[in-house]
This record gives C-alpha cells, sequence and structure tokens, in this order.
C-alpha cells in the first residue's frame, strides 16, 4: 500500500487526484470533494506540497482527522460520507481522503446553497455548475435519460416522420408502434407526443426549441482558428447530418488532383474512417440540455477536432474512455444511430478509433475536456495547406456537388416539376412537394438544385427576404425536358 502512495504522489493532479497541503483552507478543499462526488471520485491527499511535492506530513493526525470528518458533515448536503484514512509515508503521516461517484448527486456546499454550490471536476480544477449541468446530475442519478423525456406540449406533427421513414426504409417499416419502440414518440395522458429524442433526431421545428442543436464546421488556414478558410452551417437532421460533415471534409481532405482516383482510400489526406466515427460520437454523447454552442468541427492544416456540449457522464474518466468503457447519455439517439448502422456495438467506438490510428501509423487520437465540452483531436499524418489553387478548390467542390446530385436526383427532379409552370415560394413548393420539413426541403431538395444550376432565386441580392421565390434556369429547363423525353414523369 505505500508503494501505490508512493507512486501516487508522482502523478499530476487531474480530475480524480489532488494534493493540500493542510486543512488551513477548508472551502477549496471542501469544493473538490464535492466535485468528486458529483463527477468521477477521486483521491485527496492533505500533506503533500502540490508543487514540490514535497511530503510535509500533517501535525496531530488524529485531531485533524476528526476536524476534516467534521468539516464534512457540517458543510456538505446531502450528507457525503468518504473514506478518510491516515496513511504513513517516509516518516510522515498524511491524511487520504476517498470519495466515490455518488448516488445522491449533486452534492453541494451548505453555505452556497443548492443552486451556486454545486461543483464537477474539470482536470485539475472544480467548476461552479450550471442549472442545466445541476439538472443532468440529477437526472444521471436517477438513470433518466434526457432524450427521453416527454414534450408534452407538442404533438406527433412536430416530427418530420416522411424523413425517418425514408431513412428507415432498409430497416423496417416504421408504424406507429415501432415510432413507441423507438420512443421517438410517448404516450402522454392517451396522446402521442414527441421525446426530446425524437425533436432532436427528426424535429421540425427543432432549433427553436434546442438552439444549439446542430452542427458548425470551418476549414482554418495554419494551426490556429485566426484565419478561416471556408465554413458551413449543418441544421439537418442528426443521421443525415454526419454525411454532410464529411462531405464537407472531402472538399478539404484532398490528397492531390487525380480525382479518378476518388474512391481509393489513399487519395485522402484526413482519416476518414476515424473522423466520421469521433462526429457520430460527438452526435450521440452530447448533452443538449447545455446553452451556448452547437457541435463543432475544425480542419486545421494537422489536425481535425470535433467538439460536443457536456462534460463526460458522472463516474467516467478519459481513461474509461480509452478502455471502451460505455455510458450512454442519449438513448434515444443511440438506439435509432444504431439502427441505421451509423453504430456498429456499444462501446466500441473509441477502441475502433484507436486501433485505426494505429493501422495507419498516425498519433493516437486525444480526447479531453475543455471547459463544459469534451474535445476530440485527430492528427494528420503529414500537415496540408489550406491555401490549395482556386482551380483545384473549385474541382473538389463540383465533385462533391456531383456526389450528392447524384444521392438526390429523385429530390431534385421533383423540385424541378413543381417550377416547371411559375416560380414559387418556399411554402408552395414544399406544399407542391409534400414536405413539412424546412430543412429537409431546403438540403435534400433547394440547395442541390441550386448547386447544380438547375433553379435560381428570383430575388438574388436578398436570399431571406419574405417574398423570395425559387424558378428554373435554362439549364434546369433543359434537364427537365431530358428526363421527360426519357419517359420519366
Amino acid at each position: 500500500m505505500t508503494n501505490s502512495f508512493t507512486q501516487m504522489i508522482t502523478m499530476p493532479e487531474g480530475k480524480t487526484l489532488e494534493f493540500k497541503c493542510d486543512l488551513s483552507s477548508p472551502k477549496n478543499m471542501l469544493k473538490t470533494l464535492v466535485a468528486f462526488a458529483n463527477t468521477a471520485g477521486g483521491r485527496l491527499l492533505i500533506g503533500v506540497e502540490d508543487r514540490t511535492r514535497e511530503v510535509l506530513g500533517v501535525e496531530n493526525p488524529l485531531d485533524e482527522e476528526e476536524r476534516l470528518c467534521n468539516l464534512i458533515a457540517d458543510n456538505i448536503e446531502p450528507r457525503l460520507v468518504p473514506n478518510v484514512e491516515l496513511i504513513a509515508l517516509k516518516d510522515k503521516t498524511l491524511l487520504g481522503v476517498e470519495v466515490y461517484p455518488s448516488g445522491s448527486r449533486p452534492h453541494w456546499l451548505k453555505s452556497e446553497g443548492a443552486a451556486e454550490g454545486v461543483y464537477v471536476r474539470l482536470g485539475s480544477t472544480n467548476r461552479k455548475a450550471d442549472r442545466e449541468l445541476i439538472a443532468e446530475l440529477k437526472r444521471s442519478a436517477e438513470g433518466i435519460a434526457f432524450d427521453e423525456m416527454p414534450l408534452p406540449e407538442l404533438n406527433a406533427d412536430s416530427l418530420d416522420i416522411a424523413a425517418a421513414k425514408v431513412l428507415f426504409k432498409d430497416q423496417r417499416e416504421l408504424s406507429e408502434n415501432e415510432l413507441l419502440t423507438l420512443k421517438l414518440l410517448k404516450q402522454v395522458q392517451g396522446r402521442l407526443v414527441p421525446t426530446i429524442g425524437g425533436m432532436l433526431l427528426f424535429g421540425i421545428e427543432r432549433e427553436e426549441r434546442f438552439s444549439d442543436a446542430w452542427i458548425q464546421c470551418g476549414r482554418f488556414s495554419g494551426t490556429t482558428k485566426s484565419v478561416i478558410f471556408d465554413h458551413i452551417e449543418i441544421h439537418e437532421h442528426l443521421p443525415i447530418a454526419v454525411e454532410r460533415v464529411i462531405e464537407f471534409i472531402k472538399k478539404h481532405a484532398m490528397r492531390g488532383a487525380d480525382f479518378s482516383q476518388i474512391r481509393r482510400r489513399d487519395v485522402w489526406s484526413i482519416p476518414l474512417t476515424i473522423v466520421r466515427e469521433a462526429v457520430i460520437n460527438a452526435i450521440v454523447h452530447a448533452d443538449y440540455s447545455q446553452i451556448g454552442a452547437p457541435l463543432r468541427v475544425a480542419i486545421y492544416d494537422d489536425r481535425v477536432e470535433i467538439e460536443n456540449p457536456g462534460i463526460l457522464l458522472p463516474g467516467m474518466t478519459v481513461e474509461d474512455v480509452k478502455q471502451g468503457v460505455s455510458k450512454i447519455r442519449n438513448r434515444v439517439i443511440a438506439r435509432v444511430f444504431r439502427e441505421l448502422d451509423l453504430i456498429e456495438q456499444w462501446g466500441s467506438g473509441f477502441r475502433r478509433i484507436l486501433d485505426e490510428a494505429d493501422e495507419q501509423n498516425l498519433p493516437e487520437p486525444k480526447i479531453e475536456e475543455i471547459g463544459m465540452r469534451v474535445r476530440f483531436t485527430v492528427y494528420l499524418a503529414e500537415s496540408m495547406a489550406a491555401e490549395v489553387s482556386r482551380t483545384s478548390t473549385e474541382q473538389v467542390t463540383e465533385h462533391v456537388t456531383e456526389q450528392v446530385t447524384e444521392q438526390v436526383t429523385e429530390q431534385v427532379r421533383s423540385l424541378l416539376s413543381c417550377l416547371k409552370t411559375k416560380p414559387l415560394g418556399r411554402r408552395d413548393a414544399m406544399a407542391c412537394i409534400g414536405l413539412s420539413s424546412r430543412p429537409t426541403f431546403v438540403y435534400d431538395y433547394l440547395k442541390p438544385a441550386i448547386q447544380a444550376g438547375f433553379v435560381e432565386m428570383t430575388l438574388p441580392n436578398s436570399p431571406k427576404s419574405p417574398t423570395q421565390k425559387y424558378r428554373l434556369t435554362a439549364k434546369g429547363e433543359a434537364f427537365l425536358a431530358t428526363q421527360q423525353q426519357g419517359g420519366i414523369e
């Protein structure tokens, strides 16, 4: 046992370890114990200088042990009962406090109250929890998943069921019973209402309720955020958003200009398999109750960073994640992604990422808690410059556009058919197609048609004008005529 403590004092302070010289500043010590209990547990060693790691010991250890136990009992709610012990080390006596992840969380400092005195552990620091995080701590202690909670003020029409059925067409027919099984809907007082997970996945007006449930992608020149080269915002249904992120990454991941070899694995300067897995993990494990920023994907010359809101679930550490330990924060989202074959096996994602990085001789990817977010960093084998020629950029963009057009030919053709007699506004065009989801219309129908040069705005200088309409271009008319001549109506 002495050897283990000798090794411990050489380790850096972190999420589950802290050192204190003495009990002269009890409030900071109590914050640490509260944070340990609310997060992943931890050990506090009293009698060790935290900078030099000199073993100082404590004077009158039996008296200090009693004082410590009284401080904990008198100042922390709900009651916390850690393991307190006397440790003999280098002819000194230390006080050791071991705290386990608590099933009674959140704990707080009595002097600050239940709303202001809750702390969590981030790295080697204690961070005050806000209202949303306190609620998440309560839910996790009670075994309640945020995305399984119903939204009784809404109804089933709030979900884009048509989009969900398209995604599931190769797996199953989405009957009402299936929607209930997947927990996209719930019965509440005799009514079918969407769950939070249902809204996050397929909500027609998702961002009105969850303003940060979208993905921001950026390509930066160099290794910092000082110069942005390209960016997009992805507001589509979350299962579809995965492919949109990958399309953006492919646009900036070409090794050379040999586009005839596009399907060869080695033409990509970014490891797409690894990044795709990391993006899916970020979507599935994000804390959508947090307010402040969306999911982010940032591409630099030497790495790709994927960030999602929320810290690791209580009881989880970075080492646990690396070992494949899995706790699902969003059960509805995870189940749907699993059914759509976006997730292969629970808890295997990070291990597959590490194995793939090792196979490609890449540096080990890094996962860390930064502020109230989790960041996953994928390092590249070789640095790539963002200052590519305009010709190369246009070629990549053209190739990606061709891929998208191939995937949505039916959608584009249906929009062109609606516009063949006269220009239409967004609502009229959606009604003609039979759509209720604005994001689906914009990203699966309108944008591909505009990118292909088939459709244009009647007010190009005022894209968000309420009187904006969309009309066929000469290219769109020719395309539609070709389709009709071929007997396709």
